[in-house]
């Protein structure tokens, strides 16, 4: 599977007054999401007396948002790659505005915990969000709106928490869930109103034992982590959870290689730098969670203890808010970063700023407005990191993979939060000082827990040093920066497509070039070698802009890399005469893998790609316009060989991808209606999308009786009003006949096995249904 490469700007895709708009409102759904993070936190201490429960039941109303979080994501990512990305957007709005419903209707534990979760069903939005700015956005505008869109996860959860305390020091608490169902319902507005629904679908079938397996060993691995310090790190149930997250997941991960189109495409997120992207999020999860965790805390410890500074939750939230605006602004700085440098320096960027705040805060911890500025800092590094991981994500997958792959990169995000929040209360409750005859953490205990946040911040500017090299390549605007990484990471070759001639041994030692010489290959504008020089071409000979080229030699090493320009053209050079592959990929395009020869002179190659089409479209009824439901789709060529299958979902929908561009005959069937046969003309790239409409098929049926008996066996002649005989059946053990398949108008049925009986019927419509004959002797 080829590199997605983002849409080449000037596509003209959508103007910029609608980019705008799409921007706002998805980015307003983010941080109207991001805000359950915080909702509940002024009303934490009070919930036991709110909801009249138990402390420890209660806590299960901030439990249940966690876990139904980390099941939902990734489904949803999955489900919006399958179905539509709009389609699961309004979804999990919905699922936020019903479970702010929920919430604010409670007085008591059950309904609050129901109404959390279905709150939690909705954190979705941000990773949905991002994979439809990809299909949507043209390329200039994609970088910031995604890093925009990425931040507001940080955003909400700064802004949420003096919204919250103002809200819940002066009106009733259901106010905070009332507020929220607002601001869904606002969401859910404007979303159908200015966001367009991407085209960019795999179909297939949901993975539901994938979906069961995932959910099973997440809520497992979450549950143990949120649960641990309250029943024992070393209990029975928190081990026996993390044993169990342990064989699930892995059994999990056993049927996801094996299953045709599983949840999460595991050979797909073990790529580089997929893999390396994730485990660094989980560190900048982490990360983030101590400043959100600690810092409320300290700024609200009476002022008698000498560190603390005694401030409301009202104050502590201000302080924490200037992050959110920070995170905001720092979006389009990101993007400009991510643009010059790639986006593997933009996060190790972040990453190092985050740990500087730690660091400052660590030694400002006095005053109020060091709380600020230590809190802006870090909001600024979060705002880099969260600006370059969707930007690392949808460079290494497939745009039909989007939104699973940036759900799984949330859902890290979220299990370096979990992480977070358990560490620091271990730390803090263990480490305490006394103040009067209550123990309070202690200021050693807030200064290691704040030097853990800056180690994670630490760790991930690490772990993103292995995300492989980024440089600017030579190509159209917009262009995402080339990934200079080993051709294992390439899309996979097929062997055999490639016919490669026999090279003797001395000619293969001959190819062998040294690391200086690679480099210096690589670089642009520097001649070192013979030149191979060529266009890359698509369907009718039209230039493809925006294809990666790859030179290998025979023993797999990478000689050199290029994109090509706007009119197609590439360039690279081979380090001496011999034998090389050239692999050429592009978004919407099979790979292309071709053995060339290079004599002492420069090499004119050009590379033709095939394009890789999908057809998608909805049958309806013809009379209702209703959507006609697991109708049967068949494709076939010009030889009547079968292409593909498929069946409409409930909306009548349905996708294939894989074809190959030019005509195809598309034959429909679905019962109670006429079968339908059209040829439909793949187009060279992207999905071809055609709307079917099926005309009802009546029918006629009915029972044969003798004697007052069912009749088996009775011959019953369907005849139409010229007289032409339209079919012929015989009735079953139980006298029951049917025609289907009719076209509207006069017909008389004639049933025979006694003396014959003849009457005349009408169908229009649906069809008739009881069209009863009795057949009785001639005496009688």
């Amino acid at each position: 599977m080829s590199q997605a490469l983002p849409r080449p700007a000037g596509d003209g895709r959508s103007a910029a007054p609608r980019a705008n708009a799409v921007v706002a409102v998805l980015a307003f759904g983010g941080i109207v999401v991001s805000l359950m993070q915080t909702l509940v936190i002024p009303i934490v201490p009070e919930l036991p007396r709110l909801l009249n429960a138990p402390a420890s039941d209660s806590a299960w109303a901030v439990t249940a948002t966690l876990l139904a979080a980390a099941v939902a994501t990734p489904m949803t990512g999955r489900l919006g790659d399958m179905y539509g990305k709009r389609r699961m957007l309004l979804v999990s709005l919905v699922m936020l505005v019903a479970g702010s419903v929920t919430a604010a209707l409670s007085d008591s534990l059950v309904p609050m915990i129901v109404g959390r979760a279905l709150q939690g069903l909705a954190s979705g939005v941000i990773p949905l969000g991002i994979s439809i700015m990809r299909d949507e956005l043209p390329a200039e505008r994609l970088g910031s709106a995604t890093a925009l869109m990425s931040a507001s996860l940080g955003v909400g959860g700064a802004l949420g928490l003096p919204a919250a305390a103002l809200i819940a020091d002066n009106f009733d608490w259901h106010a905070l869930f009332w507020s929220s169902a607002g601001m869904g319902a606002v969401a859910l507005v404007l979303v159908p109103a200015v966001v367009p629904e991407s085209e960019v679908r795999t179909g297939g079938r949901f993975d539901l034992v994938g979906g069961i397996g995932m959910a099973a060993g997440l809520v497992c691995l979450l549950l143990a982590i949120s649960k641990g310090a309250d029943w024992g790190w070393s209990s029975g149930t928190t081990l026996g959870l993390f044993a169990a997250a342990v064989v699930v997941l892995l059994v999990w991960g056993w049927w996801e290689l094996r299953v045709k189109e599983p949840l999460v495409d595991l050979r797909t997120t073990a790529r580089r730098q997929v893999l390396v992207t994730n485990l660094a999020s989980i560190a900048v999860g982490f990360a983030m969670f101590a400043m959100s965790l600690v810092i409320p805390q300290l700024l609200q410890l009476p002022e008698a203890t000498g560190y603390g500074l005694g401030e409301s939750l009202l104050v502590a939230g201000l302080t924490m808010a200037p992050s959110g605006l920070v995170m905001m602004a720092t979006a389009p700085v990101s993007a400009a970063l991510s643009k010059a440098k790639g986006p593997k320096i933009t996060l190790m960027v972040g990453a190092l700023v985050v740990a500087a705040g730690y660091g400052l805060n660590i030694v400002l911890m006095s005053e109020l407005w060091h709380f600020v500025l230590v809190t802006c800092v870090i909001g600024a590094g979060i705002g880099f990191t969260y600006g370059a991981m969707p930007a690392l994500i949808m460079g290494a997958v497939p745009a039909s993979e989007t939104g699973a792959a940036n759900s799984l990169n949330t859902l890290m995000r979220s299990i370096g939060t979990s992480t977070a929040s358990a560490v620091a209360g271990v730390i803090l409750a263990q480490m305490t000082t006394a103040f009067g005859r209550t123990a309070l953490p202690s200021e050693d205990g807030f200064k290691v827990v704040l030097a853990i946040g800056a180690g994670a911040a630490l760790l991930a500017f690490v772990v993103a040093s292995f995300i492989p090299r980024q440089r600017v390549a030579e190509g159209p605007a917009g262009v995402e920066p080339v990934l200079d990484e080993p051709v294992r990471d390439e899309p996979s070759v097929d062997e055999s497509a490639v016919d490669e001639p026999a090279v003797d041994e001395s000619a293969v030692d001959a190819l062998a070039v040294d690391e200086s010489a690679v480099e210096s290959a690589s670089v642009p504008g520097r001649m070192t070698g013979l030149p191979v020089r060529g266009r890359v071409l698509g369907a009718e000979r039209a230039p493809v802009a925006g294809a990666a080229v790859t030179l290998i030699s025979l023993c797999g090493k990478q000689l050199g890399r290029a994109v090509s320009r706007g009119d197609g053209s590439y360039g690279v050079d081979a380090p001496g005469a011999g034998s090389y592959v050239l692999i050429a990929s592009s978004e919407g395009y099979q790979p292309q893998a071709s053995t060339i020869v290079v004599a002492g002179e420069p090499l004119a190659y050009d590379v033709l790609l095939s394009g890789t089409s999908g057809l998608a479209g909805v049958v309806r009824s013809a009379d209702s316009g209703t959507p006609v439901a697991d109708a049967v789709v068949i494709m076939t060529d010009v030889r009547g060989d079968v292409l593909a299958t498929a069946r409409t979902d409930v909306l009548g929908e349905f996708s294939v991808t894989g074809l190959v561009p030019g005509p195809v005959t598309l034959a429909v069937n679905s019962p109670k209606h006429r079968p339908l046969a059209q040829v439909v003309e793949i187009g060279g790239a992207g999905t071809t999308r055609v709307e079917l409409r099926l005309r009802p098929g009546a029918q006629v049926r009915g029972t044969v009786r003798g004697g007052g008996a069912p009749m088996g066996d009775a011959r019953v002649t369907l005849v139409d009003a010229a007289g032409n005989v339209v079919a012929t059946t015989r009735t079953g053990h139980d006298g029951a006949y049917a025609f289907s398949d009719l076209d509207t108008g006069g017909y008389t049925v004639i049933a025979t096995g006694y003396p014959p009986q003849a009457a005349s019927v009408t169908v229009s419509g649906a069809g008739v249904d009881d069209h009863d004959i009795e057949l009785v002797h001639a005496s009688e």
